[in-house]
């Protein structure tokens, strides 16, 4: 199962990355709605100049499928007081963000309920 999970996340990354030549746009983004979801963090990459949340969310068929989330930079996340210990493996969470017009797992960020009940935004 880790292998499958692994591939998924290179080819999420892999298709988001090749959409960054774009660097700042969001044309890539759904922008006029929000795709809700609730899933398990799997990992949070707290960089510059964006930070990636990955997130497992359930299938309707009893599956999973790891989701790739575009948020602002570790700099921009820290001065809005996200720290990088914010969320960890394994925390149930509840995201608003701005899907990718494509249809593939990924999106740019938006807010984040943190499993005690908080809404930050992370864009």
């Amino acid at each position: 199962m880790q292998p499958k999970r692994t591939a998924l996340v290179f080819i999420a990354t892999l298709a988001v990355t090749l959409t960054g030549w774009a660097h700042h746009s969001h044309g890539n983004y759904e922008m006029t709605q929000y795709t809700e979801l609730d899933g398990t963090v799997t990992d949070l990459y707290f960089i510059n100049p964006h930070a990636w949340l990955y997130m497992d969310v359930e299938t309707e068929d009893g599956g999973t499928i790891t989701w790739a989330m575009e948020a602002a930079g570790a700099s921009t996340l820290t001065r809005a007081g996200i720290s990088e210990d914010e969320l960890k493996p394994g925390d149930r969470i509840h995201v608003r963000c701005h899907a990718l017009r494509d249809g593939s797992p990924g999106c740019l960020l938006g807010f984040v309920t943190t499993p005690d009940g908080v809404v930050k935004e992370w864009d």
